[in-house]
């Protein structure tokens, strides 16, 4: 696929379907991964600042949004492998730059790991790369707790964190974030919490040979700068900064993380072609 076009379609992959949308050109492409109870839509303030430059894959995770329904436990290593997979189905080949939102920030990582010769870069937004065993009950009762209720008896709750009232200054802007979230399939969010819950990342972090620019957002109290900069620590190539925003940041503050990616990219890869 090539060009400028945005196309959409279902794609089969290791036998489940999964929703992805392509646009952008460029000899580079940027694979974004949403966070948990997102979808592809979680991307839609970022893309149009980024597809310019490059060829543009975002995609439902199994579970979630309009991808098959998941039935059992998520695997991490299956969700990488998705990634790949998905990207072959589509006939896209590298260079490839992995882009995460929280979980998805996870899975990006551990894609820039399995595939280093695809990837020359990877950006990490706000990862979710574990959960201490301190909370680890907790997050079980939470995967729980949506599964039986779905996410409206905790949305409120739960965004006074990841999207405090500091960054609702457009009132439209966090109610429409706040309904998408809503809307979260319980169960793709249950299985999602609880492959977090037991996720070691130590090896992918060591496998990592590619430049990684990972992000915290100064307000986000779900993972908190001081924990993104231990996961930025554990990477040899890492670059870690923080940016006045939340847990949301591609949702919330758009330009800021459109900045900061353009600026590492062009720092480490050669891929950009020249701005006008």
């Amino acid at each position: 696929m090539s060009g400028t076009a945005k196309t959409a379609e279902w794609v089969d992959v290791a036998g489940k379907v999964l929703f992805a949308e392509v646009c952008g050109g460029g000899d580079a492409t940027l694979l974004l991964i949403h966070e948990m109870g997102g979808t592809l839509h979680s991307w839609d303030r970022l893309v149009p600042l980024l597809q310019p430059f490059f060829r543009v894959v975002r995609y439902d995770v199994h579970g979630n949004g309009r991808s098959e329904a998941i039935r059992g436990p998520m695997n991490f290593r299956t969700a990488v492998q998705d990634a790949a997979l998905l990207l072959e189905r589509l006939g896209i080949e590298g260079p490839i730059i992995p882009i995460g939102c929280a979980v998805g920030g996870a899975i990006a990582l551990g894609f820039a790991a399995a595939y280093p010769a695809l990837c020359p870069a990877v950006v990490a937004l706000a990862p979710s790369t574990s959960i201490p065993l301190a909370r680890r009950a907790a997050a079980f009762a939470r995967a729980d707790k949506v599964e039986a209720e779905g996410l409206r008896t905790s949305i409120d709750e739960s965004l006074m964190r990841s999207y405090p009232p500091i960054l609702r200054t457009d009132r439209a802007l966090f109610e429409q974030g706040r309904t998408m979230r809503l809307a979260a399939n319980p169960r793709g969010f249950g299985a999602m919490m609880r492959m977090l819950i037991g996720l070691d990342m130590t090896s992918d972090f060591a496998a990592l040979r590619c430049p990684a620019l990972v992000l915290a957002g100064e307000y986000d109290q779900d993972r908190p700068p001081e924990h993104v900069a231990t996961v930025a620590a554990a990477i040899r190539f890492a670059v870690f900064d923080v940016i006045p925003s939340g847990h949301f940041m591609a949702w919330q503050t758009p330009d800021l993380v459109a900045s900061k990616v353009m600026s590492f990219l062009k720092q480490n890869i050669q891929y950009l072609p020249p701005q006008h």
